[in-house]
């Protein structure tokens, strides 16, 4: 069995280190369950569905996925959406919603303890 390596994107790597860097930082334990699960290797990193996201949302939620959001279901609910990486048939899903797509950095610059936003695995 190989040595685990972790994500070889660089810049997920750097989002993570700034992710551990910050929660130690302000001692926030959300950033760091965040980071951690997207240090995960790839096949056990997260993918959500738009249709997991309109069942387990209330209107006006914030959430955040350490993955991808992918696009299979439909959005009927207005919510704020951060995750590191969306497909191109979630965004317009999104957006068709009247939704917000955010990144992961944008949401830790609006809300570094992660205040009311829910994390969806």
């Amino acid at each position: 069995m190989g040595k685990r390596t972790g994500p070889t994107n660089p810049l997920l790597k750097q989002l993570i280190d700034d992710l551990k860097k910050t929660s130690y930082k302000i001692h926030s334990p959300f950033l760091l369950a965040v980071a951690e699960k997207l240090n995960k290797p790839r096949r056990q990193r997260v993918e959500v569905n738009i249709a997991d996201i309109n069942r387990n949302a209330n209107e006006g939620d914030v959430i955040i996925v350490p993955g991808v959001v992918l696009g299979y279901g439909e959005l009927e609910k207005k919510v704020t959406i951060s995750a590191w990486r969306f497909s191109k048939p979630a965004l317009e899903k999104i957006k068709k919603s009247n939704s917000i797509a955010i990144s992961i950095e944008e949401l830790v610059k609006k809300n570094p303890r992660g205040t009311g936003v829910k994390i969806m695995c």
